[in-house]
């Protein structure tokens, strides 16, 4: 499974990429974008061909997900601890985690959760510069819940991903900070087929 996150910000062409992506057979896009109001969240949602709409995960402004055919949510570490995901557990919701100890005491209501960082970053320099992320997954206990890596993942490393039992992987730096997001998702996915 290959999952892509937007960027925080709104960048030129995101929503086209985005439909593109889809086509090409993105599996779930996490709509990351903590900075704006519930307005301009439902007409970014609307840009979003509807017939995707099944795949979109929201990360915020869960409340118009009824509004749209989303039944997807993710909840951030903090947002976990503190129970907030409580009145979702009958819906798909995911999280994150940035160690294998913590990712095996999830329970059950997770359907897959983040690890990062598993590569340096991408989008943040210097972060992930000397994370063991990738070794520790080795002491996965928990099979109930999907582990997906995220953080420094491209077209080059993929594959190294996949050979460490990972469910799945989350792209971000990869897709938005190249100039071909396109062909960097295409090569992503023709190197895990491989």
């Amino acid at each position: 499974m290959i999952i892509v996150i937007t960027p925080e910000e709104f960048i030129q062409n995101e929503v086209e990429i985005i439909n593109e992506l889809f086509h090409e057979g993105l599996n779930l896009l996490h709509i990351r974008k903590p900075f704006i109001d519930s307005e301009k969240m439902m007409d970014f949602i609307q840009s979003i061909d509807s017939k995707f709409h099944h795949q979109l995960v929201l990360h915020s402004h869960y409340d118009l997900a009824e509004n749209f055919n989303i039944s997807r949510f993710h909840f951030r570490e903090i947002d976990r601890q503190n129970g907030l995901y409580k009145n979702f557990i009958n819906k798909t919701i995911s999280t994150s985690v940035h160690d294998i100890k913590t990712f095996n005491k999830l329970n059950n209501d997770w359907e897959y959760a983040f690890i990062s960082p598993v590569f340096p970053s991408i989008s943040k320099k210097g972060y992930g510069e000397n994370s063991t992320i990738l070794s520790d997954i080795k002491k996965r206990t928990h099979s109930n819940v999907k582990l997906m890596a995220l953080g420094g993942i491209n077209e080059k490393n993929i594959n190294k991903a996949f050979e460490n039992k990972i469910d799945g992987v989350a792209l971000l730096g990869a897709i938005w900070e190249s100039d071909e997001p396109l062909n960097v998702f295409k090569k992503c996915r023709q190197n895990v087929l491989l």
